[in-house]
């Protein structure tokens, strides 16, 4: 069953409350960074935690990357469970395919290359592996040559940790979250989690991975706690000594804190280390301050929440705390209030004929946010329609063969859990209005994931503009906008 990390004060544990509202401060004075939830540990409890309503602290969210540091735990247990040898060479796992792979350097890829992004290729290679085998992308990878030899050189790569994954879920026979539920989920009282799949069938493990706030400050802990919990040594010490220390160099990485070296799946920082996903998910763990950090956020300036937490929030962390009774005051209200601001507008209109006589054909489904190569442009929906409920309104969000539909709040959120045609609850909030008696605005966010949709229909030929404000690292169907059951 799930349980909670235990509950302290700031002042308790050495850590200054001014200094958390200075961090808050700091990030609401940044328009790109929308944060959806914090949580600061110190000596193993939780001494500020706050979501930015709608975002709650019972759902999973969607984390990208920091799933690598998941699937990095997952790699400890299979090693001490001898399922594999950080000394294996990959091709020996594959050996239904091994007579195809014939470059020496793909032969002499091994797993400890792979776990430390440092099999000898110099680029992402996915689209190259997927490219070269679809249906297997792990002999994709393994037939795209590294320009390198294995263990020299550093680069991102997705087939790396999406190996090290295949592996793990082959010689267990099981997907991840299945091995991981007995010896990581459950003795640390990590609840219902779900990990997106990758062909062929097996879950990601490079990226993909909803888990809550907590769960990942659970996971930030027990490496904090050199692999013990609760008095039991879960995974090896050595396999959190070796995983969070620099494996391979990277100074070339474009930002400061990408450029302290990497461990197997975690990142180095100029404090502490990391694991970290696509727009500011974010599990900080400090050894000297004894604190873990979580973050969830949407920004494309992840090194700007960095700079910030060691401007502003690591000083506090360490020091007796000056902090007052009203600071500690100004501190719980600041947290209790957070909220991400609605979508204005109008309430409906006495005549709902025109609304409803038929759907707003999408004419625009690209992204309002700063221009960004790397990012789809184009959403999954063909059309919208709306209909008056006993109490507002709502929508309907429609693409090939599905749709959703939802209650839409007026001057704040309306959080709803609404299942898809195909049966699959997508938890979303939504708020909107009308601009005027022409056209009608809405908001929609993805609740399990850092997704934000704007929606704006004309009468004036029926058509509708879906626009991604905050949109994901491809395209997505509604389907994989929630969290895997």
């Amino acid at each position: 069953m799930p349980s909670s990390l235990p509950r302290s004060t700031p002042a308790d544990e050495g850590v200054e409350p001014a200094s958390i509202l200075s961090f808050l401060d700091a990030l609401d004075e940044r328009r790109d960074i929308e944060m959806h939830s914090l949580m600061v540990v110190r000596h193993g409890r939780v001494v500020a935690e706050g979501w930015w309503a709608p975002y709650g602290a019972g759902r999973p969210q969607l984390i990208y990357s920091l799933s690598k540091s998941f699937t990095a735990t997952a790699a400890a247990f299979a090693q001490a469970e001898g399922l594999l040898d950080l000394d294996d060479t990959v091709v020996s796992h594959f050996a239904e395919f091994a007579a195809d792979i014939s470059h020496p350097r793909s032969r002499s890829v091994k797993v400890r290359h792979i776990a430390s992004m440092a099999s000898g290729h110099t680029r992402e290679t996915i689209d190259e592996a997927l490219r070269l085998d679809p249906e297997e992308p792990v002999r994709g990878f393994l037939l795209t040559p590294p320009d390198r030899d294995p263990g020299t050189v550093f680069a991102y790569n997705q087939p790396c940790t999406y190996t090290l994954a295949s592996i793990i879920q082959r010689n267990a026979g099981m997907p991840l979250t299945r091995y991981l539920r007995p010896r990581l989920f459950d003795p640390l009282g990590i609840g219902h989690v779900g990990w997106h799949t990758f062909p062929p069938g097996r879950e990601q493990g490079f990226s993909g991975l909803h888990a809550r706030t907590e769960d990942i400050a659970k996971l930030g802990l027990l490496y904090l706690q050199q692999g013990q919990w609760d008095g039991t040594q879960l995974i090896p010490k050595q396999w959190v000594t070796e995983a969070t220390s620099v494996q391979v160099s990277n100074p070339g990485e474009p930002n400061l804190d990408w450029q302290q070296g990497y461990g197997f799946q975690f990142w180095m920082s100029r404090h502490g280390y990391r694991g970290d996903g696509a727009f500011g998910q974010f599990c900080v763990i400090l050894p000297a301050q004894d604190a873990v950090i979580v973050t969830t956020a949407y920004t494309f300036d992840m090194q700007a929440m960095l700079d910030a937490m060691w401007t502003h929030l690591l000083p506090g962390l360490g020091a007796a705390s000056r902090g007052t009774a009203s600071t500690h005051d100004q501190l719980v209200a600041r947290l209790a209030r957070l909220e991400l601001p609605a979508s204005a507008g109008a309430p409906a209109p006495d005549d709902w004929d025109p609304w409803t006589s038929g759907p707003f054909t999408i004419t625009a489904s690209t992204t309002d946010a700063q221009p960004q190569p790397f990012l789809p442009t184009e959403t999954f929906l063909t059309s919208i329609q709306f209909a008056p409920r006993t109490e507002g309104w709502q929508i309907s969000l429609i693409e090939l063969g599905n749709a959703l539909t939802f209650p839409v709040g007026s001057g704040g959120w309306t959080v709803s859990d609404h299942a898809d045609l195909h049966g699959d609850t997508i938890p979303v909030a939504a708020s909107g209005g009308w601009l005027d008696d022409q056209t009608l605005r809405a908001e929609v966010i993805f609740l399990e994931t850092p997704h934000r949709m704007d929606i704006t229909c004309s009468l004036a030929g029926r058509t509708a503009d879906a626009v991604w404000r905050h949109p994901p690292l491809r395209p997505s169907k509604l389907r994989e906008l929630r969290c895997p059951s």
